[in-house]
C-alpha cells in the first residue's frame, strides 16, 4: 500500500513538471517561428514575439502588437496552432501525438490524463483523450460556419472562412486573439451573429471538457426515460452542478453590474439602445470570463467597471476547461466555507453534499498563491512604470493573471521588465498558481501527513 502511494505521489509531481516544462517548451518555441522573418509583414523584437507566443499557448489574448497588421499568413497560421494547442492542453497534445505514432498509452501516460482531468479511474482515459478531441473540433466547426455568415461577405469566400475559423478556435480556447484590427470585435458591437457566436464558444470552452462528458453520461442514462432540464440537473455530479450553477450567476451578475455601472457612459455604451446595451453588457460579462474579446473601447470603462471586471477575470472558468483563473469551483468552495463559518456548522455542503476538506485547503491555497502573484505583479509592473494609471496597471495584470486578455490599452507602451511581468503571470494564470508551486516543492510524506499533533485555538477575526 505504501509502495502504491509513493508511486502515486512521483506521478502526481511528475505531472506538474510536465505541464510546467511543456508549457514552457511550446512557449519558446513559439517565440522563435513567430519572431522568424517569413512570418512577420516588419520586424518585430524577440521580446515581442515570445510575448505574443506566450499569450496565445497561455490563451490569454494581451498582445503588444497588432496581430492582423503584424503577421504574414504563416505567423497567423502559427498564431492559430499555438492557441489550439494551448487550449486542449500539453499532456491532451502529447497523447495524441503518441497515438498517431501508434505508440501504446502506457500507464504512467493513463495517470497524467487521469490528474489533468481530475477523473476517478484509469479506466477509459484514451477514449476520453478522443471524445475532447472530437467535441473539440465539432463545436469550433460550428462556430466556422455561423462566422462565415458574417465574415464572408465582408471578406471572400476564402478570407472569410480563414477568419472564421482563426476567431472559432481563439473563442472556443478563451484566447480572445483576433486577426481583425486593433479594435477586437468593436466593429460587430450591435452584431447577433457575431455577438452569440462568440459567446456560445467562450461559455463551451469554458465550462470544461469534464462538465459537458458528465451531461453527456447523464443523457445515456436517461435514455429510455423522459428528460427534463432539472431531471438532467439532479443527476449530474457535483462538479458539473457547482460550474454550471456559478457561470450562470457570474454571467448574469457580470451583466447586470456592467449594464448599471455603464449604462451613461457615452465612451462605451452610453449612445446606444437599450437592447444594444444588453447585447454589449452580456458580450463584456462573459468575455472576462477568460477570453478577451471586446465589443467596447475598455479604456473608456468607468473605473468601478474596471474594478468590477477584475473580480470576474480574477475567478475565471471551470476546471478541466480552455478557461483560467482560480476557476468557478474553487470561488464556490470557499463561498460554501465561509457560509458554513457564519453559521456555525462544522461541514461545508452544497447540493446535499459534504466538501472534503482537502478540497477546502487546496481551493485556500489556490487563492492565496493567485493574490500574492497578482499583487507581487502589480506594485512590480506599478514600479517599472509610474507614468500609467493604477486602475490601468491592475486590470492589466488581473487579465494577465487569469488569463483573459482584455486591456485598458497600456500593453505596447509596457517596458521589457514589464513585458516580463505580465508573461509570467499569463504563464502561472494558464497552470494554476498552486501546479506551478508543486512542480518544484515536494509535498510531506505520507508519515508526516498522517502524524496528529495537539490542536490548540486561537483568536481569529
Amino acid at each position: 500500500m505504501k509502495f502504491q502511494y509513493k508511486k502515486l505521489r512521483q506521478a502526481h509531481i511528475s505531472t506538474m513538471q510536465l505541464l510546467v516544462a511543456g508549457f514552457l517548451g511550446l512557449i519558446l518555441i513559439g517565440g522563435v517561428l513567430l519572431w522568424l522573418p517569413f512570418c512577420n509583414r516588419e520586424p518585430i523584437s524577440f521580446i515581442d514575439a515570445l510575448f505574443t507566443s506566450v499569450s496565445a499557448v497561455c490563451v490569454t489574448g494581451l498582445v503588444t502588437v497588432v496581430p492582423a497588421a503584424q503577421f504574414t499568413i504563416f505567423g497567423k497560421i502559427i498564431l492559430l496552432l499555438l492557441i489550439q494547442v494551448g487550449g486542449l492542453g500539453v499532456i491532451v497534445c502529447m497523447t495524441v501525438f503518441f497515438m498517431m505514432l501508434g505508440k501504446r498509452i502506457t500507464l504512467r501516460q493513463r495517470v497524467y490524463i487521469q490528474q489533468a482531468y481530475n477523473m476517478d479511474t484509469l479506466s477509459g482515459m484514451v477514449r476520453l483523450i478522443i471524445w475532447v478531441l472530437k467535441v473539440t473540433f465539432a463545436v469550433e466547426l460550428l462556430g466556422v460556419v455561423c462566422y462565415s455568415i458574417r465574415f464572408v461577405p465582408a471578406y471572400g469566400f476564402w478570407k472569410g472562412i480563414g477568419y472564421s475559423a482563426f476567431h472559432s478556435v481563439s473563442a472556443f480556447c478563451n484566447a480572445g486573439i483576433d486577426i481583425l484590427g486593433n479594435e477586437s470585435l468593436a466593429g460587430y458591437v450591435t452584431d447577433p451573429v457575431v455577438n452569440f457566436t462568440t459567446m456560445a464558444l467562450i461559455i463551451a470552452g469554458g465550462l470544461g471538457f469534464t462538465v459537458w462528458y458528465d451531461i453527456l453520461q447523464v443523457f445515456k442514462r436517461t435514455e429510455d426515460k423522459r428528460r427534463s432540464p432539472a431531471r438532467i440537473f439532479r443527476q449530474m455530479s457535483l462538479q458539473s452542478k457547482i460550474a454550471v450553477t456559478m457561470t450562470a450567476i457570474l454571467i448574469a451578475a457580470g451583466s447586470i453590474g456592467t449594464f448599471l455601472l455603464e449604462y451613461s457612459n457615452v465612451e462605451t455604451i452610453g449612445n446606444m439602445t437599450g437592447g444594444e446595451k444588453l447585447l454589449a453588457s452580456l458580450f463584456h460579462s462573459v468575455s472576462t470570463r477568460t477570453a478577451g474579446f471586446a465589443t467596447v473601447a475598455q479604456n473608456g470603462l468607468r473605473e468601478a467597471t474596471i474594478l468590477f471586471s477584475c473580480i470576474f477575470m480574477f475567478i475565471g472558468g471551470s476546471p478541466g476547461g480552455t478557461a483560467g483563473g482560480v476557476k468557478t469551483a474553487t470561488a464556490a468552495i470557499l463561498l460554501f466555507s465561509c457560509i458554513a463559518a457564519l453559521r456555525g456548522g462544522k461541514d461545508t455542503e452544497c447540493f446535499g453534499r459534504k466538501i472534503a476538506s482537502e478540497n477546502i485547503r487546496t481551493g485556500a491555497a489556490i487563492v492565496m498563491t493567485a493574490i500574492a502573484a497578482l499583487i507581487t505583479g502589480t506594485i512590480l509592473v506599478a514600479a517599472a512604470e509610474p507614468a500609467l494609471a493604477l486602475g490601468d496597471i491592475i486590470y492589466e495584470t488581473t487579465s494577465a493573471l487569469g488569463t483573459v486578455g482584455l486591456s485598458a490599452g497600456i500593453t505596447p507602451q509596457l517596458s521589457a521588465f514589464s513585458k516580463c511581468v505580465i508573461m509570467f503571470l499569463m504563464y502561472i494564470g494558464r497552470l494554476g498558481p498552486a501546479t506551478v508551486v508543486l512542480a518544484f516543492i515536494s509535498r510531506q510524506d505520507a508519515g508526516k501527513k498522517a502524524r496528529k499533533l495537539p490542536e490548540r485555538r486561537i483568536m481569529v477575526g
